[in-house]
């Protein structure tokens, strides 16, 4: 037996190294929603309707979301994501070599679910690295076989453009061939309404000092409700969607995210998939849906509870079910928790996000996870997850099958 991940509101203890004889436990077929127990779980909950439509390939719509969302029998919601999964995937489980650099938390947005940002330069806790010292951080695993640097800052007010475009240049120099997944679109809002300049000239330029594509940080929750109320002062909607628009006609990639767990809805949440979803049926310029949890600790909405496993799972499986025309569903480890982000592998996701290696955003939000994975970690919590681990690069080549 492996390891075991007790899931909130479950009624059930998940048992991550033999997760995937589940749907056999629970006594449902894993390949047809003909089978009389599963159709009867399916018809208790409420769900019978969104099966169908899944066979039929017919599109799921704002309704079949609510109804995923409200289901009691989360296992039933699960069984229906895994079989999307699985048709897209098989087994396999992707994961990178990647580092994670954050070379300022100086930040004029005032983001109440964030502890990560220092308003000013000066204040407690506040850095901005010089280009030495992020440099030495790719330096100092030049015996790494790492294929990603993965870079997200704060929205420093007083550093010169330059200094981002030099950043990526001198990577390129001491790793030309490592792929610069760098800046949130926030972060090209932020650069553009700065320095004068349109989204698209920022990201040219960034592009042309070696930008490889975008990580899909900064969405939150789409829904305007919500942005009013815990990131009023940044980017908005529209425009996060827009600056993704561009950078995929530029003929970029970029992942998209989702906040989940606060003061959202679940109507709001399925909204959130479905306006990714419909830039994707535009540009097909997303890889991977990210649903972060929200971690309460050390911010301005510590009085809220963090998301439990049952929800956590839950999130993920609709995702999945919703974002047809999107590849991957991502568990980004360091936010769910290692145990359920093995268990999610049964639960639509396909993707466990890298190594990591250095990451503050969510540590000094409270998050108790580890700050490294090695690939020989992940690999055996795919193995014990009775999935199979493959290593990729950023646009999902793959490195090698471990």
């Amino acid at each position: 037996m492996g390891r075991t991940s007790s899931v909130a509101g479950m009624g059930t203890t998940v048992t991550t190294a033999d997760v995937g004889t589940l749907p056999l436990e629970v006594g449902v077929d894993s390949t047809s929603v003909g089978s009389p127990s599963m159709s009867l779980r399916l018809r208790d909950g409420g769900l019978m309707e969104v099966a169908e439509k899944l066979d039929a390939g017919t599109r799921l719509d704002l309704d079949d979301g609510r109804r995923l969302f409200a289901s009691p029998d989360l296992l039933a919601v699960g069984w229906l994501a895994n079989r999307e999964r699985e048709k897209r995937h098989s087994g396999q489980t992707f994961f990178n070599h990647n580092i994670r650099i954050e070379a300022t938390n100086v930040c004029v947005a005032s983001c109440l679910f964030c502890a990560f940002a220092r308003l000013r330069p000066g204040d407690e806790g506040a850095y901005t690295l010089n280009l030495e010292q992020v440099w030495d951080k790719l330096r100092a695993r030049e015996d790494q076989s790492l294929t990603e640097v993965h870079v997200v800052n704060g929205l420093h007010p007083d550093l010169p453009f330059d200094y981002y475009l030099d950043l990526l240049r001198g990577f390129k120099r001491i790793r030309a061939d490592v792929h610069l997944k760098c800046f949130t679109a926030v972060e090209i809002a932020f650069f553009a309404d700065l320095y004068g300049r349109t989204d698209e000239q920022i990201l040219r330029e960034l592009m042309a000092a070696g930008l490889d594509s975008l990580p899909g940080g900064g969405a939150e929750v789409f829904a305007e409700r919500v942005r009013r109320k815990i990131c009023h002062d940044k980017c908005g909607t529209d425009r996060y969607l827009e600056i993704h628009r561009t950078a995929h006609r530029l003929g970029m990639r970029t992942n998209v995210t989702m906040l989940y767990g606060h003061i959202e809805t679940d109507e709001e949440r399925v909204d959130h998939m479905l306006r990714a979803r419909e830039l994707q049926d535009d540009t097909a310029g997303f890889q991977a849906f990210i649903p972060l949890a929200f971690h309460p600790d050390n911010n301005q909405m510590r009085k809220l509870p963090a998301p439990t496993a049952a929800e956590t799972l839950r999130v993920h499986a609709v995702a999945r079910l919703m974002l047809d025309n999107v590849a991957h569903i991502k568990a980004f480890w360091i936010a769910t928790g290692v145990e359920t982000a093995q268990t999610a592998l049964w639960f639509g996701v396909d993707d466990l996000d890298g190594t990591v290696q250095e990451e503050q955003i969510y540590h000094m939000a409270g998050a108790r996870t580890p700050e490294v994975l090695t690939t020989d970690d992940i690999s055996r919590l795919i193995r014990t997850a009775g999935r199979v681990p493959v290593e990729r690069d950023t646009l999902y080549n793959v490195v090698t099958t471990h």
